[in-house]
């Protein structure tokens, strides 16, 4: 066993996330279209392809920021989408409304999500649990909902991850109480082929990874991380010296794929059973 800790990102890393979005999407895209009184199918699928055009561009914009790319997975499309349509039809114009109204349109549809698994999935977090190393689940979506599904994959496990949900990876903000490993994190990353740079200093995800380190005894050199999308989940724990690990599909940028296999510290795959490889198991 290369590692003495494993955190896993979880919808899209362990899930297939366009399977498991579309009944998000179908349901987000009905309730604002109630919020804004007004039929937006054609404006939807016109923002929509933008988005998918331009993800680096049309991104996910959180606190005056771009945190992720707009095309990254449905759940990231969709609020990159309301947000377009919020500004073309001159809604929800005060920016603490508006982000209440994303927050509360996010968290009713997450609800309709349906839960579809990587193929391997059961095998890998089973394998990656009999090590007997920490294993967490850090996410972005809420404890109790991620449980739930980690607990339909392994229904008989003696043993499951710890998820910490709602980690904020998106807050471009300085953690409480900041240390050295912190204080040495650059504030941007630049990556060829993104012209926009990549925010390094997410002091209320570093919150969560540095809590699971104290509470565990280990050390970000000593620990993997695995996600799917490299600006959100795995961009600043790289910079703290963590090694990533980036599953990739069909909406992963180019960008991302390159610089994640050049990497000292990288690997990517398609699939979940790469993981095991790379952890020597």
């Amino acid at each position: 066993m290369r590692f003495d800790c494993v955190l896993l990102d979880f919808d899209g890393t362990f899930t297939l996330a366009e399977e498991e979005g579309a009944p998000f999407v179908e349901a987000y895209r009905a309730d604002l279209a109630e919020r804004l009184g007004r039929d937006i199918a054609a404006d939807w699928s016109e923002c929509e392809a933008t988005v998918r055009a331009r993800p680096a561009e049309y991104g996910w914009l959180f606190q005056g920021k771009l945190v992720a790319p707009g095309n990254a997975d449905p759940y990231i499309r969709s609020t990159t989408v309301a947000r377009m349509l919020m500004d073309r039809f001159g809604a929800y114009l005060d920016p603490a409304e508006r982000e209440r109204a994303l927050s509360e349109l996010y968290g009713q549809s997450y609800e309709r999500s349906a839960t579809v698994f990587r193929p391997g999935a059961k095998l890998v977090l089973e394998r990656l649990l009999d090590t007997g190393v920490p294993v967490y689940v850090v996410t972005n979506s809420g404890t109790e909902a991620v449980t739930r599904k980690v607990r339909s994959l392994l229904p008989a496990a003696a043993r499951l991850p710890t998820v910490r949900g709602n980690a904020r990876k998106a807050f471009i903000e300085e953690p409480v109480g900041v240390d050295g490993t912190f204080a040495g994190l650059p504030e941007t990353q630049a990556l060829a082929g993104l012209p926009r740079p990549v925010y390094l200093r997410r002091g209320r995800y570093y919150e969560v990874l540095r809590g699971i380190w104290d509470q565990t005894g280990t050390r970000p050199e000593r620990t993997l991380l695995v996600g799917d999308i490299y600006e959100l989940d795995l961009a600043m724990p790289f910079h703290l010296g963590v090694s990533i690990h980036l599953i990739v599909g069909e909406t992963t940028p180019d960008y991302e794929r390159r610089f994640v296999e050049d990497a000292a510290l990288g690997g990517l795959s398609e699939t979940l059973d790469a993981v095991l490889e790379r952890v020597g198991i």
